[in-house]
């Protein structure tokens, strides 16, 4: 398959990287949203984690522009004007510490705080009369998305603690967060250039992945248009514990306290 052409040609590699840049893509549009940080992780059991975190961003970039086209008018202005200055400020650290901090260290940290934060959320549910998040929060939490979204595109629960618990409506959370992540993801392309990790054969196996990307955010859409505000937040939540206990275990195992 694809021989002559300067791209990965691993099936194992096409094996996993098909079905997760389809979940991305369903994540992307608001669908599953807990679910899109899975991508980077996965693709590393097939090749080195800046190779896969390269792969993916541009096909990030491509289904921001889909789920852009269809949700933009949609997205909090507010929300985010608080959140996308702090998501570009962990960029810039993630730029600047790329790389002397390891990626199973940083994936067992977020997986962590992932699942700490799911957990909080099942057993102290706020009422419907408990103060809102204090936007401080938001700001901080932002920056660590940034941070964890530019080295290994797990941007995703960091952000989520924020604006789960706003409970925004469906679209209106799903169109911020397209917002949001479209600002970061494009703000990565230069840092990554100067790093040295785009180049022709990354970004071609990224070129055939294209179709997927679209697909999955189309379909995406699709189902987040049929989905009751209830079954939205228990998808989410439910994303986010299983993308807590992936990242753990790369953690745990990435850094041999696991086997």
């Amino acid at each position: 398959m694809f021989e002559g052409l300067p791209v990965i040609h691993d099936p194992w590699f096409w094996a996993v990287a098909v079905p997760m840049v389809l979940m991305t893509g369903l994540a992307k549009s608001g669908f599953a949203s807990g679910l899109g940080s899975m991508a980077t992780p996965m693709l590393a059991l097939a090749v080195p984690v800046p190779q896969a975190a390269a792969i993916m961003l541009p096909l990030l970039l491509v289904m921001d522009a889909a789920g852009l086209r269809q949700l933009w008018k949609l997205r909090d202005r507010a929300l985010v004007r608080l959140l996308v200055p702090w998501g570009l400020l962990g960029i810039v650290g993630g730029a600047l510490l790329f790389g002397s901090l390891p990626g199973p260290v940083l994936s067992g940290l977020v997986g962590v705080l992932t699942l700490a934060f799911v957990a909080q959320r099942v057993l102290f549910a706020p009422g419907a009369n408990s103060p809102p998040v204090p936007q401080s929060v938001g700001r901080a939490l932002a920056s660590v998305s940034g941070f964890t979204s530019f080295v290994i595109h797990a941007g995703g629960p960091p952000i989520q603690a924020y604006v789960l618990p706003l409970r925004l409506q469906p679209l209106v959370a799903a169109a911020s967060m397209a917002v949001y992540f479209a600002s970061i993801n494009a703000a990565k392309v230069v840092p990554y250039a100067v790093l040295g990790l785009i180049d022709l054969r990354n970004m071609l196996t990224a070129a055939l992945l294209v179709p997927f990307a679209v697909l999955g955010v189309w379909l995406g859409v699709r189902l987040l248009h049929r989905v009751n505000t209830t079954w939205f937040y228990r998808l989410a939540y439910t994303g986010m514990c299983i993308t807590g206990v992936k990242l753990v275990w790369d953690g745990l195992r990435g850094t041999r306290l696991l086997f």
